[in-house]
């Protein structure tokens, strides 16, 4: 399942995840995967197949038992905590099903909390935060309370908080999992507009059309990944 390396921003070769426990678990088995810069990958499978573990070690919020991790060019297994998680703030983006919003913070203020590893002053982090969701429609929205958003409104301001760090990658975890469906499709419609202008997303879903709306889309089974299809379109 391997491609050119070239101008990869994720690297897996071999990488597999296994628990201790009684029996062991192997949640994933050893696996290669390249994700290319701009591509619009979506992860399939049931529940309890892999996806979560492969999103979580993709996302460096846990380690492989065996196997390398390239991201963007920086070999992730010697890296200490410390330095994991400042790669994860300057490079990956998540955007989880149930928002993660702080309830009594403003938009902008959520937004901005992805700014905090950059070493820039406030107000050039404020800027950033504005202009992320200047991107996901939500300008008018900058003062405005989660509590007092739709969900469409509250799924775009994670989006936005995602980007407002200018991430590598962006990793979305069921990310229309808790909206209705025209509000998912709009959802899904940024997403295609943000891959279209270069971000490289990794999706995971349960569901075939909301994975048919990457360029590529691989399938978890019993820890073991495969790829299903390659589509054109890959931004560039």
């Amino acid at each position: 399942m391997s491609s050119s390396a070239d101008d990869a921003v994720v690297q897996l070769t071999g990488v597999a995840r296994t628990y201790e426990g009684f029996p062991p678990v192997e949640a994933l088995k050893p696996c290669d995967l390249t994700i290319e810069r701009g591509d619009f990958l979506t992860v399939v499978g049931p529940s309890g197949s892999g996806k979560s573990t492969l999103l979580n070690l993709i996302g460096l919020l846990d380690r492989p038992t065996s196997g390398s991790y390239v991201l963007d060019g920086v070999d992730v297994g010697p890296l200490d905590e410390r330095q994991r998680t400042a790669i994860r703030g300057h490079r990956i983006g998540f955007v989880f099903q149930t928002f993660q919003l702080l309830p009594h913070r403003p938009a902008l203020e959520n937004v901005m909390m992805a700014t905090l590893y950059r070493a820039s002053a406030r107000g050039d982090r404020l800027a950033s935060a504005r202009e992320a969701l200047h991107g996901v429609g939500l300008a008018h929205r900058i003062g405005a309370l989660p509590s007092r958003m739709s969900g469409g409104e509250r799924q775009r301001v994670a989006i936005a908080r995602a980007l407002a760090g200018n991430p590598s990658l962006l990793l979305c975890d069921e990310p229309t999992g808790n909206l209705d469906s025209a509000t998912a499709e709009s959802v899904l419609d940024l997403f295609s507009q943000l891959n279209a202008h270069g971000i490289t997303i990794v999706l995971i879903t349960h569901d075939g059309e909301v994975a048919a709306r990457g360029n590529r889309t691989v399938d978890i089974r019993d820890g073991r990944l495969t790829e299903l299809s390659r589509r054109d379109g890959r931004a560039s």
